[in-house]
């Protein structure tokens, strides 16, 4: 690691033009769901090979299909650098409802919402703008005095995130060799609190599937028919309700397979942060966990897999009453994945598990709705021990290692199609009402996040 104090004041005096850029780019109405928003994309997409050309980076505007991709590349200082493909998303989601937002969505500003605490407001400040930017303002800062990066560096910036990205694996496997590197930064994240930064370590992957199950060829008057005939909400729920046992388990044969337990110093650091079952749960008016027994709830959240009901339908469900015995009844179940469980083992496991439930007069059908394994990074990787010390030395409190319930599908992607791990840093809070009216991101986030960065590069480049 070299002195990066010099770096680290020039991007503190750059702050206010850091936050024109921001502001800048904000101003840009990159909607990526709404085709009257395509120009907007494309001008986001321009804007940033323009910033990125300006910082010395060979940057270029990529078609697809849909919106373009933007690529670009940095050589390191030394030929011996590490390479990382930083990735992010310049697109944005949909306003409405307008008449929620209490601004101008689309003009970002600096507000205080309490004493010494300043945020920039607007749409796409902390989802995702802010948050690549602070990476892109790190990058300048260090050139600024060292006239080069000190790591190899490769951009790519996508504009369909926040629409299903149906552009970007055709655009990885088309660019494979051109976009590999020895892993990937991805900064679409969370803080722990405004305090303590975070490294998400583990992602759950996910299956989706919906069960229909057939009986009677016509719903039944259930006078004349109940008691005799079939019911397939009957069947259906019974079996759904033997997907957990008594201690919450799952059931399904085989579904653990590839489940490791979460090391006794990892969990050990997460009782460390405070979080109960009454603090976590309270705030949605709950207070008992409903998980596998003995757990605690960040555990049950970030490492262990889950069965969940997600929708049922069946029957009639309208005003009134209608004394029915439906002829179907559907479900939609979503299996949460860690470690190596294997996302398509798992759904045959479950529609099997189905098919032996199932009546010998009545059928029962599936739709997929997509998959994916989880993604797991090494909890002493040396790239994640070196990025942690990196966050410890800016932020008044330690960074924690976390796991994340949800999925990015980026990142499986990165894995499975480029062969590259993903280190997850972001510096967005819980706050920030993303995906809703009056988005906003911590000015402390975009400031400490650019610093960050500048000590996470530096930490990599060092052998």
């Amino acid at each position: 690691m070299t002195d990066i104090s010099a770096v680290l004041d020039s991007a503190d005096k750059a702050l206010p033009q850091s936050l024109d850029r921001l502001f800048d780019l904000v101003k840009i109405r990159s909607i990526s769901t709404d085709p009257a928003f395509k120009a907007e994309c494309r001008k986001a997409a321009e804007w940033l090979v323009t910033e990125l050309t300006a910082l010395g980076f060979d940057a270029s505007v990529r078609d697809t299909p849909g919106h373009p991709m933007v690529v670009a590349h940095h050589a390191g200082a030394k030929t011996d650098a590490p390479h990382v493909l930083f990735y992010g998303h310049y697109d944005v989601q949909p306003v409405d409802p307008l008449n929620l937002w209490e601004d101008d969505p689309f003009a970002p500003a600096i507000k205080e919402i309490e004493p010494g605490r300043k945020v920039i407001t607007g749409r796409g400040t902390s989802d995702d703008k802010g948050q690549l930017l602070t990476f892109l303002e790190a990058c300048r800062a260090y050139k600024a005095i060292h006239g080069s990066l000190p790591i190899k560096v490769t951009i790519l910036f996508e504009g369909e995130e926040e629409s299903g990205s149906p552009s970007l694996k055709p655009f990885l496997s088309a660019n494979a060799a051109e976009l590999k590197a020895d892993y990937a930064l991805v900064c679409d994240t969370s803080m722990w609190d405004r305090e303590t930064p975070a490294i998400a370590a583990a992602l759950r992957g996910l299956v989706g599937d919906e069960v229909t199950v057939t009986a009677a060829d016509r719903d039944l008057h259930s006078g004349l028919f109940g008691g005799a005939a079939a019911n397939p909400i009957h069947i259906l729920v019974d079996i759904l309700a033997g997907l957990h046992d008594e201690t919450g388990r799952i059931t399904l044969p085989g579904f653990y397979e590839g489940v490791e337990e979460t090391p006794a110093n990892i969990k050990a650091s997460w009782d460390m942060l405070g979080r109960t079952a009454e603090s976590f749960l309270g705030e949605v008016g709950l207070s008992v966990p409903s998980g596998e027994k003995g757990r605690s709830v960040l555990e049950l959240t970030w490492a262990r897999p889950t069965a969940e009901v997600n929708g049922i339908t069946g029957g009639y469900t309208g005003e009134g009453f209608k004394t029915v015995i439906a002829a179907k009844a559907s479900a939609k179940v979503s299996f949460r994945l860690v470690g190596e469980q294997d996302p398509a083992k798992i759904r045959e496991s479950f529609r099997a598990y189905v098919r032996s439930r199932i009546p010998a007069d009545c059928s029962v059908d599936f739709h997929e709705h997509g998959g994916s394994p989880a993604i797991q990074l090494s909890y002493d990787s040396p790239v994640l021990t070196k990025a942690k010390n990196a966050l410890s030395d800016e932020w008044p409190k330690p960074a924690v290692v976390i796991g994340m319930g949800g999925s990015i599908p980026i990142v499986g992607d990165f894995q499975k199609m480029l062969g590259m791990d993903s280190l997850l840093v972001g510096f967005g809070l819980t706050d920030d009402r993303i995906h809703s009216p009056n988005e906003k991101y911590d000015l402390n986030s975009f400031h400490k996040g650019i610093r960050s960065w500048i000590r996470i590069m530096d930490a990599l480049a060092s052998s």
